[in-house]
């Protein structure tokens, strides 16, 4: 299966803002960055996710993206309803045609 098949969902990737307000108090927004790029999102395998809490507590799934330039851990990832932080940026290696995302999200939600 090429990558263009596996990229049948829509995300949004969100980055953080920080504002001043009129008293000098510090805003935190999330602004949109790439609105509906192609993805794919892979929940992780109860496996996959035992293996990953080894070096991350709570990774909970595998976002798969075209290369995006720029594209960091200190971003999120929306997908309908549910919000990913990024964890990790696993760039390909060798022709930078995609990016593999480790991402979490809030396990009380």
């Amino acid at each position: 299966m090429s990558l263009t098949d596996r990229l049948r969902h829509r995300v949004r990737i969100e980055s953080l803002t920080v504002t001043r307000d009129e008293l000098g108090g510090v805003i935190e927004a999330w602004a949109p960055l790439h609105d509906s790029v192609p993805a794919e999102v892979v929940p992780l395998s109860g496996r996959e996710f035992l293996a990953a809490q080894a070096t991350q507590a709570s990774v909970t799934a595998r976002i798969t993206v075209r290369y995006l330039p720029g594209l960091t851990a200190l971003m999120r990832v929306v997908h309908g309803t549910t919000v990913y932080n990024v964890e990790a940026v696993l760039p390909d290696p060798t022709l930078r045609r995609h990016m593999t995302l480790m991402c979490s999200t809030d396990l009380k939600a």
